[in-house]
């Protein structure tokens, strides 16, 4: 009866400590309840047509999907807006060729900019203040080969980067 007794006492005590401790990837202040994110216009030099909505819905989605803030239109707790201002395509290694032939890119890179703005207008003590930034955040991606057939795939890896580095600068508090 002791053993019994025993065994039940350290699962019980082994369920209270399991629960005492949390890990959680995000702060997200008790006045922060609803977020504006205003639609990213692309302002790069080069310009994808689809660019735009997938980088603003993708992180629409994300907060929608990780956080219990609700997205409106509008007046909100806190605002998040920006645009995407650079889309470039660079060789970054080259291929010698034979003689007196110009050498040629081995791999290219794509890189994007998105300059973000989140205004945490809600704040009412001076560290949820501090939860407000403006900055730029830039990644990109390594290609062989034609960008044509890779550039719709490439753009899905580096907003997902993207959107993972606003999304802990908003919310993780790094």
């Amino acid at each position: 009866m002791k053993k019994l007794l025993g065994i039940i006492s350290v699962c019980v005590l082994i369920l209270i400590c399991q629960s005492c401790y949390t890990l959680k990837n995000q702060s997200i202040p008790p006045g922060l309840k609803t977020i504006n994110v205003q639609f990213f216009e692309n302002n790069a030099p080069l310009v994808v047509n689809n660019l735009s909505q997938t980088f603003t819905e993708a992180l629409k989605d994300r907060i929608r999907t990780q956080t219990s803030l609700s997205l409106v239109r509008g007046e909100a707790d806190a605002t998040m807006s920006g645009a995407i201002t650079g889309y470039s395509i660079a060789p970054v290694s080259i291929e010698a060729t034979a003689s007196n032939v110009a050498p040629i890119a081995n791999a290219n890179r794509l890189t994007i900019t998105v300059r973000v703005k989140f205004s945490f207008d809600a704040a009412k003590t001076p560290a949820d203040k501090k939860l407000s930034f403006e900055q730029s955040f830039t990644k990109f991606a390594n290609y062989k080969g034609d960008i044509s057939s890779q550039e719709q795939g490439l753009i899905q890896q580096i907003n997902k980067q993207l959107i993972d580095d606003i999304f802990n600068a908003a919310f993780s508090n790094w």
